[in-house]
């Protein structure tokens, strides 16, 4: 197998001629024909999140068939296309597991952060951590959708159900959770780079009703916000545009500091909470409603040999929607 691999934090991924691997008890091998570019990867390369499995092999939005099986695997086959989220593996016994919160898990492994990922011709993953994807949809389309999509479902879950919804940082999951959002009959509001033009544009293409810079304030006031941006300094703009009452989610795995800010903007029982990870019931919810929901995936491809630019370029802002690694 071949992969790029990140070998020290800070420095640029290296292709790398690795041994075939074989799954253990519980794994799965999958050949991998997709893996979405998601900006946990920058954070990862940034050394922002704590104690990283070094060497590793980014990407936790995998598309893949199942090339291989591992004693004890039931419900998967040889052939089967699979999506592998971010969160690889859990413990089963700690009290968030026992507890149905398996998103908090006390001892959690993570694709792409604490064993391999998808920057991959194959990867080995938990099979209980594999959702089964069936044969419609492209493999470059559907690999957002393992964590920008998975994320974005769960960070609307605990939105709420208020109609008026601002998005903040308008890339990967916010178009996919536009899209959802405005399906569910919600009226959306978009968030961007102050001056971003282009990211407007898109905006408003899949449907939101105003889109302006994050510096701006709506026209209304909101139900609930996400901030999908790792931008501290959004938060209290959040928590000033949303209305009594409404809630401000963080959906980021890593955000720059937030500022301290007046408690007015949090008083009258404005909420503000954030999501951690994923569960598997999760993920099962939101693949069952794509196809009803129809939802586009706006993808750029890269090479896998291209993948430090991929990252560059999403550092930069410079496409829309979401980039997708292709072996």
């Amino acid at each position: 197998m071949q992969a790029m691999v990140l070998k020290k934090l800070g420095t640029a991924l290296e292709w790398t001629d690795l041994a075939d691997r074989q799954p253990g008890p519980g794994e799965i091998r999958v050949k991998v024909a997709a893996c979405g570019v998601c900006r946990t990867d920058l954070h990862v390369v940034d050394g922002e999140l704590p104690d990283p499995k070094v060497p590793i092999i980014l990407g936790h939005e995998i598309v893949g068939r199942i090339d291989a099986i591992g004693a004890g695997v039931e419900g998967l086959s040889l052939g089967e296309r699979v999506g592998i989220p971010w969160l690889g593996h859990t413990c089963r016994v700690c009290p968030y597991c026992v507890g149905g919160q398996e998103n908090l898990c006390d001892q959690p492994v993570f694709t792409g952060y604490t064993r391999d990922g998808g920057f991959a011709t194959a990867t080995i993953a938990d099979a209980r951590y594999a959702f089964s994807l069936g044969e419609a949809g492209s493999d470059v389309a559907l690999a957002p959708l393992l964590c920008a999509g998975l994320i974005g479902w769960r960070s609307l879950e605990i939105a709420g159900d208020g109609t008026k919804l601002g998005l903040y940082g308008f890339g990967a999951a916010a178009h996919i959770v536009a899209q959802v959002a405005k399906w569910q009959g919600r009226t959306v509001f978009a968030f961007t780079r102050p001056g971003d033009a282009a990211a407007q544009t898109f905006a408003r293409r899949l449907g939101a009703k105003w889109a302006g810079g994050s510096d701006e304030m709506p026209p209304e006031q909101l139900d609930a916000a996400i901030i999908y941006a790792t931008v501290g300094d959004l938060v209290p703009l959040a928590l000033e545009a949303v209305r009594k009452g409404g809630r401000v989610v963080c959906a980021g795995i890593h955000m720059s500091d937030i500022p301290s800010f007046p408690y007015r903007l949090l008083w009258e029982e404005r909420q503000l909470v954030s999501v951690a990870n994923l569960t598997r019931r999760n993920g099962l919810d939101f693949l069952r409603l794509v196809p009803k929901i129809g939802i586009v995936t706006k993808t750029t491809r890269y090479p896998l040999s291209q993948a430090n630019q991929a990252l560059a370029d999403l550092r930069a802002g410079r496409f829309e929607g979401a980039a997708v690694l292709v072996p």
